[in-house]
Order: C-alpha cells, then sequence, then structure tokens
C-alpha cells in the first residue's frame, strides 16, 4: 500500500477565536494558526500541513492511494457471503 498527498478543505471545520490583532485558528481544539487584518488584506500565518487560498483553508494529509484488497469466502449453496 502507497500514500498518496491529498489537500483537503477544512474552512467548514474551522474556528476563529477573537486576538489582539485578528483571530486565532483552530480545528478540533488543536491551533492551526492566525489570520490578522490590515489595509493590506487578511493575513494568513499557519502550521506546517496547513494553506490559505483566498478565503479558503486546506489540510495537507497522507492518504492511501489504492482501496485495500479484501477477500471474502463466499457460500454460493446457501446464498450468503
Amino acid at each position: 500500500m502507497t500514500l498518496e498527498n491529498k489537500r483537503l478543505d477544512i474552512t467548514d471545520r474551522v474556528v476563529g477565536k477573537l486576538a489582539d490583532q485578528g483571530f486565532n485558528l483552530y480545528v478540533e481544539k488543536e491551533p492551526i494558526g492566525q489570520v490578522t487584518f490590515s489595509e493590506q488584506g487578511n493575513q494568513y500565518t499557519l502550521k506546517s500541513g496547513y494553506e490559505s487560498q483566498g478565503s479558503r483553508i486546506f489540510q495537507q494529509v497522507q492518504v492511501p492511494s489504492e482501496k485495500d484488497a479484501k477477500y471474502v469466502d463466499c457460500d454460493d449453496e446457501n446464498g450468503w457471503c
């Protein structure tokens, strides 16, 4: 089994808590970064493995590239597997 990188949109799971000049960002109570506001626009500072694009936040994860092969021994005479 090999792993491949996948980019997941986690924007709907991100929670922001008000800080001095912006928000601290969390996913499931784990801090993932900050967003600060300025005249130049929003500035995202995210932990490794997270990235922003526009107003969306993504997480880089590794997932299996192949589905697990399953072996099922079926009993054709009784009609069940």
